[in-house]
Formats: C-alpha cells, structure tokens, sequence
C-alpha cells in the first residue's frame, strides 16, 4: 500500500465524521466555514499539499484532500443539501465562494449544484464571481462543470461564454474553453449526438475565436476542448484543424500551431500526419503577442474606448478653459 492510499484508510473515518458535522451547519454558512477549515486542516498530508502546489504553484495547497478523503467528506453533504433548500445552498455558497483561499473556495461548487437548477439567476451571479477571483487551474476547471451544467440547462447562458472571450484575465478565457471542454461529459454518451444539433457551431466558434492566444494555460484548455469534441464530430473539429493550420502556416504562428498540434490525438493518423508536416518548424515564441480573434477585436474595442475618453477630456478642458 502507498503511503496516500495508507494516510486515506487511516483518516477516512474522521473525513466522514468531518461531513456529517457539516450537514447540521448548512444553515449557519459562518459557522460551517470555521468548521470546515479546522476540519481540512486536522486531515492535512503534507505530502500531498507539496504535489499540489508543484502542480500548480501560482496557488500554493493549504486544505486540499486526496480524492477519496473530499468524497468522504461531501457525501453527506450532498445528501443534506439534496434534502434542503435551494435557498439555504445558495447562502452557504455565497460565504464559502468569499473565503480567503482557493482551496476552501472549491467547496462553494456543492452547494451551487444543489442551487443552479431551481435558482439559476442568483447560483450565476456566485459562479461569475468565483470565475472572476480565480487564479490558478485547478479553481478553473473545477469551476468549468458548473458552467457547462449551466450552459446544458438554459441555452442562453452561452453568452456568458461569449463575454469572457475577450476578458484580460487569463484564467477567465481559460474557463471559456475548459468549459467547453467539460459540456459533452454532462451528457450520457448515448446523448451526446444531441450536441452536433444544439451546440456544436457555437462551441467550435468559440474555440476559433480564442486560437491564437499567447497564454500557455488558454492554449491547454483549447487542445483539451478539441479533443473533447472530436467524438462528437470528427469532421467537424478535422475541418476547423485544417483552417487553422493554413493559419498558423501563412503566419508562422506558434501559439496556434501548438494547440494544433495537442489536439491531435483524437484525429485520424492521417490527418495528423498532414498537419504535422505542414507546421514543421513553427515554434512557439515567448512574449509573441495573441494573434487571436478575440484579442484583436479587444484591443480594437480598447482603443476606440480610449479615444473616446481622451475626447471627452478634451471637450471637458476646452469648456474649463472657456469658463475660466
């Protein structure tokens, strides 16, 4: 046995006792919250914590539990908020979705399933917030099946995808495309056809949009999102991945010739035999600027917002200068 499968039969027990505290505070977010934190720190593995943040380092661990020991944890939460009011969830989402760290901010994820179904509008304004504060991977992606959950539920909320394209934030144009990465495994495998119908176009123009990116982190989550949608079209995603590797080639473009390349697993050993020999010898460039649709259509917008400014303070000295 490993030493974490060792530390997991060790405190599973305590992690189980750890949820069923919980379920009595669903009602009283503050005192969950302070409950919650010293219970994750008595279940602390210092060996695990130091994987994590390797990981992803730009959020150092500080109450993260292997798999086994979280699920023990939320299982009898979830039953109990299953029980309760969407009401109470959302009010124990909105203290845990304040908290000062990452790790504590994930468990804000529980109660807003338990609240998106019967109280969309209010669970959004939560999930905006936490896709605002979040400042690593792991915040993104876990957050990405709560989007996805959304997106499947009320076909309009695609616009909230469609604003983030153009956030500065990298980790907002990330959840775009870990969004769309995460939206077909909402769906039973014998369902997912249903996506050519009602959502393919809009999430590969999506991805279109963003392919360019200089972000490393937004170029993984496209790769990831390609591959995702692959089983659900391959022709489609095949077409889009011909388009943007003539792109990439007139360009010499290597942000996008590297999410190209990522995607290709799922494709068809020819087709990825031709993209690769087309984008042979384009490397990414650090501090290469986006090249993305997104981003030009940002800094167009950008500019235009600045130029009006700089008229209206000029119109505001010349009517100063006039009155003095």
């Amino acid at each position: 046995m490993s030493e974490g499968s060792a530390f997991v039969a060790v405190h599973l027990d305590e992690a189980t006792a750890l949820g069923e505290r919980l379920t009595e505070l669903i009602d009283r977010p503050g005192d969950f919250l302070a409950q919650l934190t010293e219970g994750l720190l008595a279940l602390r593995e210092p060996e695990y914590l130091a994987m994590a943040t390797r990981a992803c380092p730009q959020t150092p661990a500080r109450y993260l539990l292997r798999g086994p020991l979280a699920e023990a944890v939320n299982r009898p939460l979830r039953q109990a908020l299953r029980e309760g009011s969407s009401m109470s969830a959302l009010q124990l989402a909105q203290v845990l979705a304040a908290a000062d760290h990452r790790d504590l901010r994930l468990h804000a994820h529980e109660p807003l399933r338990r609240a998106l179904p019967e109280d969309p509008e209010m669970a959004w304004q939560i999930m905006r917030r936490l896709g605002r504060a979040a400042e690593d991977w792991i915040a993104t992606d876990s957050l990405a099946d709560l989007w996805a959950r959304g997106i499947l539920a009320e076909a309009f909320r695609w616009a909230e995808l469609e604003q983030l394209l153009y956030s500065g934030q990298v980790y907002e144009r990330r959840l775009v495309a870990a969004t769309l990465a995460t939206l077909p495994h909402r769906l039973p495998k014998e369902r997912r056809g249903e996506l050519r119908e009602h959502a393919l176009e809009r999430a590969l123009e999506l991805v279109r949009q963003l392919m360019g990116d200089a972000e490393v982190m937004v170029q993984k989550a496209l790769s990831w999102a390609i591959r995702e949608w692959t089983p659900v079209d391959a022709e489609a995603t095949g077409d889009l991945l011909r388009a943007e590797t003539t792109l990439a080639a007139e360009g010499r473009d290597g942000a996008r010739a590297w999410v190209i390349r990522d995607s290709l697993s799922k494709q068809p050993a020819d087709l990825a035999d031709e993209l690769r020999a087309r984008l042979e010898g384009i490397r990414r460039v650090a501090g290469a600027p986006s090249t993305s649709i997104a981003s030009t259509q940002a800094a167009a917008f950008a500019e235009v917002l600045g130029a009006s400014t700089d008229v209206a303070a000029a119109q505001g000295d010349r009517y100063t200068r006039s009155h003095a």
